[in-house]
């Protein structure tokens, strides 16, 4: 086996990612109904302020966010509030919401290889966040899957992190 289909075979499922015009009725629907429950009151959070690069450039944007962790998988949801992301992006195509982008996780070390690869088969790369916790890559794959797909790099204190939500 190459080392990139060694690469791929560390890559888990993660995360299903919602946007969405209404946060609080999502995450109402979701636990009242669905039984997905634990969602946290939604954050808000400001592009600028993770660093994150819509296109190769970090520009204003905001938007509400919250996550749960529910039978092996995050569920994330993201409400745009103001500016240009790939979130305003898809409320603006989706009016009425819907999945996003699905999220795979690795290794730190392995994200640069990963996402290389990705590139080199011509996906483009919508936005980038450098976080403590992960490095995560958005790409644009909606030709071929229907949603973004995102690659996250996590670091030792991200694994921290994680094992705290999963508990």
């Amino acid at each position: 086996m190459n080392s990139i289909s060694n690469i791929i075979t560390e890559l888990e499922f993660a995360q299903i990612g919602w946007v969405v015009p209404d946060i609080r009725a999502v995450a109402k629907f979701l636990s009242g109904t669905l039984g997905i429950a634990g969602f946290p009151e939604p954050e808000y959070i400001r592009a600028q302020d993770l660093d994150m690069s819509y296109h190769g450039q970090v520009v204003a944007a905001d938007w509400l966010t919250t996550q749960t962790y529910n039978g092996g998988t995050f569920i994330e949801l993201v409400q745009p509030l103001s500016g240009q992301s790939m979130f305003h992006d898809y409320l603006a195509k989706y009016p009425a919401g819907g999945t996003q982008h699905m999220a795979f996780r690795l290794p730190i070390s392995n994200f640069q290889q990963i996402t290389d690869n990705i590139r080199e088969q011509g996906y483009v790369l919508i936005s980038e966040v450098n976080h403590p916790i992960a490095h995560m890559a958005f790409f644009d794959t909606y030709q071929t899957l229907g949603v973004a797909t995102e690659i996250m790099g996590i670091t030792p204190d991200g694994w921290k992190a994680i094992a705290q939500m999963q508990s």
